[in-house]
Parts: C-alpha cells; structure tokens; sequence
C-alpha cells in the first residue's frame, strides 16, 4: 500500500488505527451523549441537536459503491447537528468519467468543509486525503470500514459494559471489517478471535500492527475456538460486492456459519453482531440474527450517533 503524506493539521479519520487510544474513547463517548440528547428529544426525523454545533458545515459524500446505512446515517448525522450534506454517486461525477483523484480532493476542498468516501479502493481514500485540504472520512474502502465497528462498539458497550478486556469473536472471512475489528481490539484494549478458514485470514501486515502495538490477537481455523467463552460472536456475509467465484467461497466458509451450535459455545449473555446486509442460511442462520442474543438492528441505529461523533472529531467540536 502506498505511503501518503498526510497534513497533521487535518482531523482525518482513515482508520481506527490511525487515532490515538485517547482519540477512540473519545469519540465513543461523544457519540453516547449526542443519543442521550437525541433520546430525550424524542430523536424524530426533524430532530436537530438545540445547539446546532455544525452549523453552517457541509460535507460531501462521495459513493463508489452502493449504501444504505452508511448514506442515511451521514446524511440524517449532518441534519441533526445543523449542518448540510451533499450526496455524490460515483456516475455523477467527474471523477467516475476520468478526472483524478487528486483534482476532485482539491476542488471539493473549495466548497465543502469535510469530504465522506464510500471507495472501491483504500489507494483511493488515502489520496484523497493526500490532496484534500479537509478532512476526509473513510466511510468504507476494500482495506477497512472504521465507522461500521465504531458503532459495533458503541453498541457492545451499551449492552455489555465497558469492552476492555472482552473477548470478542470473529467468525469468516478476514475482510475490511474484520481488519477494522483488529484495529479496534489494540486501540480499546479487547480480546479478538478470528476463525478464518485457510486463505481468507486477514493480511498478514495488519496481524503484524497489532502484535507491534500490543494486540491480544489471536488467529485460528476453528470457530468453536474462537467463540469458546466469547463475549460477542461477529460475522459478515461471506460474498461481498465485486467478489468473484461465490460457489467456491460459499463452500470454504460455509462451516463458519454463526449458528444456534456455535453461539451455544459463548458466553450465555454472549451478543451477536452483523454490520448488514444479511443473508440468512449463509453466514448466519435464521434463528440467530432473528434471535435474543443479536442486536443487529441497535448496532444499525447506532451509525447514526457514532457518525455524529466522529463528524464532531473530525471538525474539532
């Protein structure tokens, strides 16, 4: 992955990873406030925080792949904090028509105060933040989706209490979001499991960050392993956009299904979470995501505040 120079004037937030410990908690705590006031406001659609702390803000938000939660989120997120969103699809853009990356950060850093980017390409995120003169979210990228475990997290904590020291296990594919959660269990101080089958583990670069940086990182093929005693079960579907040869993935992991089997080898208060979309059958069973232990659909509203949150950092409120 290429190095790019990143101006440390800017509050950018690329990966989990790249806050500080103290960075982290910060954001997550912000985020549990702004609900709290949401809540008491009765959080309608019209809410909008009494203090309107970004108004007069724009954010663009730039979308080479499709979303659902992450585009309401960001969008609903600027409305209730008083400020504006501009939504870009890759096909509107000059930038989805051969304009580089570098023109578009530069431009955009003309008009907008902050700049939102669902990307095909981590290589993408990262130059855009090179090149912008403000800050840039990394609201998914083929490498990492930060925001999504960010809300994983604010959700464990309202269930299940500070997470430090919990053990958390991760069942498929080592994908982005499975490298989010390595980045999140070395900056919040948490156990993590990753049953991954032979092939899909996560890049060998990111298990070395977090055996640098004092990760309590553990690799195995065995999900009962992984789930053994485990605090929170996590999956994600094991065939994602632009993935090739779905049978063969299906067959590989199909044994690391989070089921009724493998949930019973967790902690009886165990949670289980998925970023979404689901497809039942597959990567988890029916009985599971639909069933008492899951909080999919907490973890879901909690994009919101968490976007607010990091919103908040990356604006320096």
């Amino acid at each position: 992955m290429t190095n790019y120079k990143l101006k440390k004037d800017h509050r950018h937030f690329i990966d989990i990873s790249s806050l500080s410990k103290k960075a982290a908690r910060e954001i997550i705590e912000t985020a549990k406030a702004l609900k709290k006031i949401a809540k008491e406001q009765n959080h309608s659609n019209g809410f909008v925080h009494p203090d309107a702390p970004l108004k007069n803000q724009a954010l663009a938000m730039i979308f080479e792949k499709p979303s659902t939660r992450t585009r309401v989120s960001f969008e609903i997120a600027m409305h209730q904090l008083g400020g504006k969103a501009v939504v870009l699809q890759n096909h509107d853009m000059q930038l989805g028509r051969g304009e580089s990356v570098s023109d578009t950060a530069k431009v955009l850093s003309g008009f907008v105060d902050a700049i939102m980017l669902r990307a095909d390409s981590h290589e993408t995120l990262l130059e855009m933040a090179e090149k912008s003169s403000v800050p840039i979210i990394n609201a998914l990228t083929d490498f990492s989706h930060p925001c999504q475990i960010m809300a994983d997290i604010l959700t464990f904590e309202e269930h299940s209490g500070l997470i430090t020291g919990k053990k958390i296990a991760w069942s498929g594919d080592g994908n982005n979001v499975a490298v989010s959660w390595i980045h999140a269990a070395v900056q919040f101080d948490c156990e993590l499991v990753l049953a991954c089958p032979k092939g899909y583990a996560p890049l060998e670069q990111v298990i070395g960050w977090a055996k640098n940086n004092g990760g309590n990182i553990t690799l195995t093929e065995s999900p009962a392993e992984a789930v053994k005693d485990a605090d929170c079960v996590i999956t994600d579907t094991f065939i994602s956009m632009g993935d090739e040869n779905a049978d063969q993935r299906l067959k590989d992991l199909s044994p690391y299904q989070v089921n009724s089997e493998l949930m019973s080898g967790a902690k009886s208060s165990a949670l289980f979470m998925h970023c979404l979309p689901a497809h039942r059958g597959e990567e988890v069973s029916a009985k599971v995501i639909d069933g008492p232990q899951s909080v999919i659909w907490d973890e879901a509203e909690n994009r919101l505040h968490i976007q607010k949150a990091i919103l908040m950092w990356c604006f320096g409120k």
